[in-house]
């Protein structure tokens, strides 16, 4: 056989076309992890001022006027109130102006430390150049074992890949699509069951085995079944409609996509617009979040991004039971088969 024949015998057509596939994936990775994460600046941080009087307007103007206008600055009524607003994650900082030329800069690094480290460089200068000196308070602390806030973010990775290559594994063995509903419904509760699993296992590791995540371990557990769910569950839904090819944009959809718009290591205020536009949105930067606030935050602010990974769970699962009904009555029509 000649070696043109050989190679069209080993690189099948239908292989060529996957292995483009993947280079694809491969340049949009470089594009999506260099193009978030080669230049952070902090644009629009939520931030909260306590002034007297007209101060405060006054000084909020001023800290809108900032070039690169790293801050979204508005008058907060006092320093206890601007303590709960950042708790409850309405705001990432507050400045309290005192009444001896010295203020008071509120951060929490349990939001991420580089945030609240570019935070107090931002006020470093701002205070200078008002010639007031100023000093930093952290209301929510990060864990001494949680370098640079990053725990939370790889726990929701470790979760989220998991649950692609569960559902990868559950389709590849038997069919990409499954053959009936009883199918899909017996691989979406095999889903589950990892899920409930994976997610127990990464609370404990994260929290009893290595200290690197206060707050609840059950309240991480539920977390982290849930977002094992939702990644599984569309990453079906994904093979039930375009068989192995669902692989990959499950990759693309959490992964490329997902990961760095996450806010892990890197903020949302410091991401580009289309990453901090997206990040909410998908299951890695819904679960980061949900993950630091049952640590650092009380559990508060929690509703919206598990709605939003309830949302993927939802319609997954219903994808992936209806794509497999659909495909049952199709192939009973075509061989004129009646149940």
């Amino acid at each position: 056989m000649t070696l043109l024949g050989e190679m069209k015998t080993a690189v099948t057509p239908r292989a060529a076309l996957l292995v483009v596939g993947v280079l694809v994936l491969q340049l949009l990775f470089i594009a999506s992890y260099v193009g978030a994460l080669h230049n952070p600046e902090p644009k629009g941080i939520p931030f909260g001022v306590v002034a007297p009087a007209q101060a405060g307007p006054r000084l909020a103007g001023r800290l809108d006027a900032l070039n690169g206008d790293p801050l979204d600055p508005r008058t907060v009524g006092s320093a206890a109130e601007a303590r709960r607003q950042i708790m409850n994650r309405d705001i990432d900082g507050a400045l309290i102006v005192g009444s001896t030329g010295k203020d008071t800069l509120l951060v929490a690094s349990g939001g991420g430390t580089v945030l609240s480290s570019a935070l107090t460089a931002i006020f470093t200068g701002v205070e200078k150049s008002r010639q007031r000196t100023v000093r930093t308070v952290d209301v929510a602390p990060a864990s001494t074992q949680d370098f640079d806030g990053l725990s939370a973010f790889y726990l929701v990775v470790g979760w989220c890949v998991g649950g692609y290559l569960c559902a990868s594994i559950l389709a590849i063995s038997a069919g990409s699509r499954a053959a009936n509903g009883r199918r899909a419904v017996i691989r979406l509760a095999s889903m589950a069951l990892y899920s409930v699993a994976g997610g127990l296992g990464g609370a404990v590791i994260v929290g009893p085995v290595l200290g690197a995540l206060p707050g609840s371990v059950l309240g991480l557990w539920g977390l982290g079944a849930l977002a094992v769910f939702a990644v599984g569950a569309i990453t079906l839904a994904l093979q039930a409609l375009t068989g192995v090819v669902g692989i990959g944009l499950a990759v693309l959809l959490v992964v490329i996509a997902g990961n760095p718009s996450a806010g892990g290591a890197f903020p949302l205020p410091m991401l580009p617009p289309f990453w901090r536009a997206i990040g909410p949105w998908l299951p890695p930067g819904a679960g980061t979040w949900v993950a630091r606030s049952i640590a650092y935050f009380d559990g508060n602010a929690v509703t919206g991004p598990l709605l939003v990974l309830s949302g993927w769970a939802v319609v997954g699962t219903a994808i992936t039971l209806g794509a497999s009904v659909f495909r049952r009555s199709t192939e009973n029509r075509s061989t004129g088969y009646s149940a």
